[in-house]
């Protein structure tokens, strides 16, 4: 696991599902490189499919911004060491 402490900057989920996307952040950038941005938002977007039932989306990076509706309960934004992580399920 990293050393670096999560900041959340943003957030509507439960605080339990806050505490597992954290975590699957961490564990992302223990098994990718923290360029390979790709791959860590894939990891995160299959264990949220996984957990939470389908739909979940991920974006991962350094510098961006975005618009997006989600469903009430299902977003975070937060940044753990260099990188921000967008993770939200989308609104119907």
């Amino acid at each position: 696991m990293l050393e670096g402490k999560a900041y959340v900057k943003d957030t509507d989920m439960p605080l339990k599902m806050q505490a597992h996307a954290m975590d699957s952040a961490s564990q992302a950038l223990d098994i990718y490189d923290v360029v390979d941005y790709t791959s860590i938002a894939a990891y995160i977007k299959k264990e949220f499919d996984r957990i939470y039932g389908s739909g979940w989306q991920c974006v991962v990076g350094s510098n961006f911004s975005c618009f997006f509706t989600h469903s009430k309960g299902s977003f975070i934004y937060f940044s753990l060491e260099t990188l921000s992580f967008l993770i939200f399920k989308g609104a119907s």
